[in-house]
């Protein structure tokens, strides 16, 4: 079979045409809407349809820690996610390949259903904060060795993390310095509140979740661990996509703590950080802002 299509090499059809069938090569597509990745619609002799995600072959541990994300999560049964096939290595790529799921309009009902079911996800709880392994965010690695203290975890694993990153990337002593602070200043922000260590999406943007025909919502390109059920519903106000049917389902399912909007800004800058290490540009100039507010 000769297919250099659209940059996928031969050697990963031959893998996946023994795991589900070969592929038919005039049904290849690209994708839209990724970054990181370079996506595929592919559908077998047989008229299966999957999607393909590739990346170099360094990058085949990424894949592996998202294929194992998207497994929690189904086993969590509370929301829809795609199921994740196989993760390999074939040729110069690295690839996942998952179950297509078809995707129509994000309506008020579909919203309101994400709503609940992100509610019964984040009821699942582990007793420590973190994972078992590390994971990436966007191309970003993760850190997720467990703790019992998710306000350390939160200021070593998200913030330090991320701002150790950030100076390396050139984002000046002075913000680095006012990221320190605020790293010290951490506890002011959970003096009435205890969190709990929920499983989470991980990178809730309104890119990372859509609606079938039926109106039932699917969650996918996760970044998992167990944290503070509010990072993840803080990062659904960072970039849109989430209407007030989303947070009325929320809130009536488990309603958010009274000082949840002073956190989601804390929660959002490790976001942003990672957007300015990834991007640069005018994150920085995002990153200033936020700090300024989270300080005052």
């Amino acid at each position: 079979m000769d297919i250099p299509i659209h940059n996928i090499n031969e050697a990963v059809f031959e893998i996946i045409a023994d795991t589900v069938g070969r592929i038919d090569p005039d049904t290849v597509e690209i994708v839209g809407g990724g970054s990181i990745n370079r996506s595929y619609r592919l559908t077998t002799l047989r008229g299966a349809i999957y999607l393909l995600k590739t990346n170099a072959g360094s990058a085949l541990e990424m894949f592996v820690a998202e294929r194992e994300g998207l497994e929690a999560l189904r086993r969590a049964d509370a929301i829809r996610v795609p199921e994740p096939i196989l993760a390999s290595v074939g040729g110069d790529l690295s690839f996942l390949l998952l179950e297509h799921i078809e995707l129509g309009h994000k309506t008020t009902a579909a919203g309101q259903a994400c709503g609940y079911a992100l509610a019964q996800l984040h009821r699942q709880l582990k007793p420590q904060f973190g994972w078992h392994r590390d994971n990436t965010i966007g191309s970003t690695p993760q850190i997720n060795g467990w703790s019992d203290d998710w306000v350390r975890f939160f200021s070593h694993a998200r913030l330090g993390y991320q701002l150790q990153l950030a100076a390396e990337n050139g984002i000046g002593a002075s913000i680095q310095a006012d990221g320190q602070r605020l790293r010290e200043r951490l506890a002011d922000f959970f003096i009435d509140y205890q969190p709990v260590a929920s499983l989470l999406h991980g990178d809730l943007w309104g890119g990372n979740w859509g609606a079938t025909y039926g109106e039932e919502p699917v969650i996918y390109d996760p970044a998992i661990y167990y944290g503070d059920r509010e990072t993840d519903l803080a990062m659904t106000q960072l970039f849109g996509g989430f209407g007030p049917e989303f947070y009325a389902a929320y809130n009536e399912s488990w309603p958010l703590d009274a000082g949840f909007q002073r956190r989601c800004d804390l929660y959002n800058l490790y976001h942003l950080l990672n957007h300015y290490n990834l991007f640069g540009g005018g994150y920085k100039f995002q990153v200033i802002e936020l700090l300024g507010k989270l300080l005052a």
